[in-house]
This record gives C-alpha cells, sequence and structure tokens, in this order.
C-alpha cells in the first residue's frame, strides 16, 4: 500500500472515530472511586488534538493533489467543521450531539476514499 495523504487522512479518521466511539465505554467499564472521574484523563483528551493535526496535514497534502475543486473545498470545510466540534466537545460552547462528530469524521474518512478513487493528479495537473 502506497502511502499517501489520502491513506493517512483515512486512518487518521477512521482511529479519530473508534476514539470517539470507545471513550464512553472505556470510562464506564473503569471501576471508579465514590468521588471521582466524571471526566477522562487530560492525555486521552489530548488524542482527539493530536488526530485533529494529523487530520489536517492530511487534508492539505490530500487537497492539493486532488483533481477537482468541489473536492478541495469539501475537505476544508468538512475539516472546520470536525474543528469545531472537537473543540466544541472540551470547551462546551454549544450543548450539541457527540453524533455530529461521528457524522463529520466518518464524511471525511470517506471523502479522502472518494479522493483516492477519483481525483488525482496525473503529470502534476494540480500544481495550478
Amino acid at each position: 500500500m502506497r502511502i499517501s495523504a489520502d491513506n493517512i487522512g483515512m486512518a487518521s479518521s477512521s482511529l479519530c472515530l473508534v476514539h470517539c466511539i470507545m471513550t464512553p465505554f472505556i470510562f464506564i467499564a473503569q471501576a471508579c472511586a465514590a468521588s471521582c472521574c466524571a471526566e477522562s484523563p487530560i492525555w486521552w483528551r489530548a488524542i482527539d488534538f493530536l488526530f485533529l493535526t494529523i487530520s489536517f496535514i492530511a487534508v492539505y497534502f490530500a487537497a492539493k493533489n486532488s483533481s477537482k475543486k468541489w473536492v478541495k473545498f469539501t475537505f476544508y470545510i468538512l475539516f472546520g467543521i470536525l474543528s469545531f466540534l472537537i473543540v466544541n466537545h472540551h470547551t462546551e460552547i454549544a450543548s450539541l450531539s457527540l453524533f455530529w462528530l461521528y457524522v463529520s469524521a466518518f464524511l471525511l474518512f470517506a471523502l479522502h476514499l472518494y479522493n483516492k478513487k477519483y481525483c488525482q493528479c496525473i503529470d502534476n495537473c494540480c500544481e495550478i
């Protein structure tokens, strides 16, 4: 398998989605003292921002090498939505369901998959 921005983006989006889905189960299953642990440890929450950083790098290079303008635009829109939802999840600016975070991570994964299959540049046509 060739390492490309789309492969990295799909891996990052998938792992982010698994991380988000598994978090409640891990902390529910964990035996907690009577007065603790409604919140996950800082290192666990920091993983969100690690995925976000990796995702930005993958989006940047995938969009740069995509042959379709709408795909480039959609990459940045989905990344912006995902970024907002992750920051919102940590700061609770608005009361939003985690469902939207899952949807945006999945859509970013799907767009990387689409881009990999249908939007690859040939002969540096995307350098413009």
